[in-house]
This record gives C-alpha cells, structure tokens and sequence, in this order.
C-alpha cells in the first residue's frame, strides 16, 4: 500500500496542516531516500523520509501506510523515528542572539556608531 507523502507527514504528525506538508515538500524541505520529493511522491514501507524543520533535519522510516490522521500514541506504529540525537538537540539549543539597545529617540547611528557596532559583529565571528 501506498500513500501521497504529503498527507503521510501530516498524518504521522510531522506538520500541523497537509497544506504545510505540501509547502515543505514544494520547498525542497522533504527528501524520500535521498531524491528531493514532490507532494505527490508515493511513500511506501521502507522508504526513509529526511524533513528539514527548522534548525534540524528529522528522519523517519515508513513501517506502514495509512490513509488518516492518527494520535500521537499510535505514531509509532505507522513510523519509526530515527532521528540522530544530535539533530534532535537543535531544538533546545539557546539562539545565538546579540543585542544593541538605543535609547528612545537617539535616531539612526551614525558612522563611527556603525563602524563600532561591525568591530563587535566580526568579533563575535
């Protein structure tokens, strides 16, 4: 048996909506054994699907096909998740994020503030 990827990835509760399932796929965001896939490619058990989602790439092997949404209990039965941990830890990794505050009203930094904010850049790569 046979199923559209795009409405196994929903359906295994990898996407909130088959519409972002289709988007992923159209996005060049869903692999099924390595060959970028259409919403249309036919997944069968065996086939291994790779999702990138977000920072990491989640990987997930078809044990069975269906034709409907299951609960997140009975996903195991349908998909096999085999995800590296590494990939999984992504996830919860803190955002590399930097700041620059400007007081209210201090209007659009000027060159040598410019210049100042790139040194911090480069110096944080």
């Amino acid at each position: 048996m046979e199923e559209r990827i795009d409405k196994y990835l929903w359906c295994i509760r990898v996407f909130k909506t088959r519409s972002e399932s289709a988007d992923a796929c159209q996005g060049n965001k869903v692999q099924v054994n390595g060959v970028n896939a259409k919403p249309s490619k036919q997944v069968k058990p065996g086939d291994v699907i790779t999702v990138r989602k977000g920072p990491a790439q989640l990987s997930y092997r078809v044990i069975q096909a269906l034709g409907h949404r299951v609960g997140a209990a009975l996903v195991p039965d349908y998909a096999e998740n085999i995800t590296p941990e590494s990939e999984l830890e992504k996830f919860h990794a803190p955002a590399e994020t930097f700041f620059v505050t400007r007081d209210k009203g201090a209007g659009r930094p000027t060159k040598k503030d410019r210049r100042t904010l790139d040194a911090l850049w480069d110096a944080l790569d």
